[in-house]
């Protein structure tokens, strides 16, 4: 008895400890990857690499941030990829053409701030799309986001049939020279959006952890219908996420179309998968409930480097796609582990509690 006694403390800070490690995964995969490619990567440390880097990872962490959002609540969100597709061209669209109106015989132009709130309006509304089909026609968010996946990079490549827009450097007379500012531009040094990445982040991971909407996408993603029967709006929660996923993606297609200065029908491919990734290696739970901004972000930084590293190293793209295959696969894998670990925890201190 006596022998059993010792051995218990001990094999109860072992599965602590292991826990302990399984939580800070994401920052000692981070660690790992930054270890790795700084000695096989040449000049990957320098400054102008890791400018590029950071530019690389503020999209995917956008993805990412709303796409977090919509896996708590039990949801996914396929149709990112597309909303940046279809917003980029709607940009490009609104800084070449402006809107004709025919029956009034002349065409309106809207300068920067207006076609920047147009787009973001935009990938809001695909948004709504989603959320109604969910929330009011009962589709599964893969279904329905799938679906919206199509219609999205169908519409985009409707507007310009299947060309690109380019040359959107944009016009002092409509007030749109400063688009390219948007992607390319700096703030001390440092990209612009990068700026917005910190605005954005800081913002969610705001809204997740203070406010009564953060708490209730918890409540929807942990339990559903505990969450209704205690009075939650589950439907507006659930609108919310898919609104503001939307949103995040229109954000992307910004950038990107001002970063290249062009829109192209095909920008933001697969881009849904590494925002899945990222998100999941940040510690959300594919079954809801749980993940926060931070970890989210701190995946899309191990993502992005894994990236831009392979690249740097010669690795073939056709590789790189199986390496982030197996990067979401494993990390799945731990956090079902996790998960397991974490109730085998509660239901020894509810036995010792019950001694």
């Amino acid at each position: 008895m006596t022998a059993t006694q010792s051995a218990s403390p001990s094999a109860g800070s072992d599965v602590s400890l292991t826990l302990l490690l399984l939580k800070a995964r994401t920052f000692i995969a981070l660690i790992a990857v930054v270890a790795f490619f700084s000695f096989a990567a040449p000049n990957f440390l320098s400054t102008a690499n890791l400018i590029i880097m950071s530019e690389h990872v503020a999209l995917n962490a956008f993805l990412a941030i709303g796409m977090t959002f919509v896996i708590i609540t039990g949801g996914i969100d396929l149709s990112v990829g597309s909303i940046v597709g279809l917003t980029g061209m709607v940009a490009g669209y609104l800084v070449l053409n402006g809107v004709a109106i025919d029956l009034l015989g002349y065409t309106v132009f809207f300068n920067t701030a207006e076609i920047v709130l147009i787009t973001l309006a935009v990938g809001v509304l695909v948004g709504v799309v989603n959320g109604l089909l969910i929330t009011r026609l009962n589709v599964a968010p893969f279904i329905a986001t799938l679906g919206t996946l199509y219609v999205a990079r169908g519409l985009a490549l409707l507007s310009s049939g299947g060309a690109t827009f380019p040359n959107l450097r944009g016009s002092a007379e409509w007030g749109t020279q400063s688009f390219p500012w948007i992607g390319a531009g700096s703030v001390i040094g440092v990209p612009v959006s990068i700026w917005i990445l910190v605005i954005v982040g800081l913002g969610a991971a705001y809204l997740a952890a203070r406010t009564p909407l953060g708490r209730s996408i918890y409540a929807v993603g942990g339990n559903e219908r505990a969450a209704a029967l205690s009075g939650l709006r589950v439907n507006r929660t659930k609108m919310f996420v898919y609104m503001f996923s939307g949103f995040c993606a229109a954000i992307v297609g910004l950038i990107v179309s001002s970063q290249l200065v062009a829109s192209h029908p095909a920008t933001g491919e697969t881009f849904e998968l590494n925002a899945i990734a990222a998100a999941v290696l940040g510690g959300t739970s594919m079954s809801g409930g749980r993940g926060r901004i931070g970890g989210t972000i701190v995946g899309a930084f191990v993502i992005g480097i894994l990236s831009d590293g392979l690249v740097m190293m010669g690795v073939s793209s056709f590789w790189q796609t199986v390496i982030k295959g197996l990067v979401i696969i494993a990390a799945v894998v731990v956090d079902q582990f996790q998960q397991r670990l974490q109730q085998r925890i509660a239901l020894q201190r509810q036995a010792a509690l019950g001694r």
